[in-house]
């Protein structure tokens, strides 16, 4: 087991927790585009509350434990999850789905939008995780680089097969095996996060960009390019144009795709690193082409008719958001009877109609074509196979790993 390291963050991790707080996916709701959320407002805070105070290491702690299962006697389940990540109803109080799993299985769902960042709902729950204490959460939503790291601490519980049929039949090919948890022993996905490349056909003005290499060394694009701020999304899309797999690269590789980059930026042709906020300058074409969020580009093509998507020979990335029962919860086998109903392909496509990110569910699209025909053909929400195939995931990396790619980054983008 992984002992925690209550060390303060590195300069550069600092810095790419306030450039997702100010700019990545936890600066935007998981629905509108355009509205910002209040994550800026806990960047000082969660920050210091990383930072903080000595935490008993891992392995002080009995990793992996559960306290008693009161799901029998006490119909409920504490759910955790980030804003706007859930299907609404029109007035925007009730969700649809839960009401159906509260009316078929009597259990009630206690359901908090509590989540804006990784790191900062790390450092609310880190403390009573390495105390060996329950949370008062029974399941909660963690982008898979983080899901990873609690699973090395010990700090989530390994999920009964039994109680998820429904997940164990029906989770899509593509998201069975991540190197952090094989078979998915111990979480199961939210929903799929892919990284594309957009691009505003009008400022195009007859351009072909079909590939990474167009963006970095079309000169005509000069300083009209976007690349991500989130590391593993822009160093991801940069190694599979190089011909590298992003699951089993090198130190040299890395430092490769860095150079790659450098040397685009170097020369203006990279405008510059963003978060979701390439979406306006995308839309109003003072970027011609971006790497970009399939989340974001499903919501501007239905505003924009310029505003188009490539997915490039060389394949694409794709992370996901994950169900995990932390240490301690009190209602364990309702958790997993909640993460198994959402595996139901019917109340996928309920989820994946109003959310519009990738569903981890097989089965959906005769569902989702009942109620939104576009979403269902739209391979950003249900990929083919054949899209399926060209997917690839970032791999884990160790503590020394994420500290030196992070600096490397960091210097990069000047954050």
């Amino acid at each position: 087991m992984e002992q925690y390291e209550p060390d303060r963050l590195t300069p550069a991790q600092a810095a790419a927790m306030r450039r997702s707080l100010r700019d990545g996916r936890a600066a935007m709701t998981r629905r509108s585009l355009l509205r910002a959320s209040a994550g800026g407002a806990l960047a000082a805070g969660g920050i210091g509350a990383l930072a903080g105070c000595g935490i008993p290491a891992a392995g002080k702690t009995q990793g992996g434990t559960s306290a008693e299962d009161h799901s029998a006697q006490d119909k409920k389940v504490n759910f955790s999850n980030w804003t706007e990540y859930i299907d609404v109803d029109d007035s925007g109080k009730h969700h649809p789905t839960l009401e159906t799993f509260r009316k078929r299985t009597g259990i009630t769902v206690d359901y908090t939008e509590d989540i804006n960042d990784n790191n900062e709902f790390f450092g609310k729950i880190k403390p009573q995780l390495a105390a060996g204490q329950d949370t008062g959460r029974d399941l909660i939503v963690l982008t898979d680089w983080l899901a990873a790291r609690l699973i090395r601490l010990g700090w989530v519980q390994k999920l009964d097969p039994s109680n998820l049929p429904h997940a164990y039949a029906n989770l899509s090919p593509q998201f069975r095996n991540p190197d952090w948890d094989p078979g998915r022993a111990y979480s199961y996905p939210w929903q799929g996060i892919s990284t594309v490349i957009a691009y505003n056909k009008k400022a195009l003005d007859g351009i072909e960009v079909k590939s990474v290499s167009d963006l970095l060394d079309n000169p005509r694009l000069k300083g009209r390019v976007g690349f991500l701020s989130e590391m593993r999304d822009s160093i991801g899309m940069t190694l599979l144009d190089m011909g590298k797999d992003p699951a089993h690269f090198t130190d040299d590789d890395y430092d490769a795709a860095i150079a790659r980059l450098q040397k685009a930026v170097d020369k203006g042709q990279i405008r510059r690193f963003t978060g979701n906020d390439y979406t306006s300058d995308l839309t109003k074409g003072d970027l011609a082409a971006c790497v970009a969020w399939a989340g974001d580009v499903v919501q501007l093509k239905s505003d924009s008719p310029d505003v188009d998507f490539v997915i490039p020979d060389s394949g694409y990335m794709t992370s996901t958001d994950n169900l995990c029962v932390p240490n301690k919860a009190r209602h364990k086998t309702n958790a997993e009877r909640l993460i198994d109903f959402y595996y139901e392909p019917e109340q996928a496509a309920a989820l994946a109609a109003y959310i519009n990110y990738v569903t981890p569910v097989d089965g959906v699209k005769p569902y989702l074509t009942k109620i939104d025909k576009d979403a269902a053909n739209n391979p950003l929400i249900v990929p083919d196979k054949a899209m399926q195939a060209r997917s690839h995931a970032f791999r884990s990396l160790s503590q020394k790993e994420e500290t030196a790619y992070e600096e490397k980054f960091a210097k990069l983008t000047g954050a």
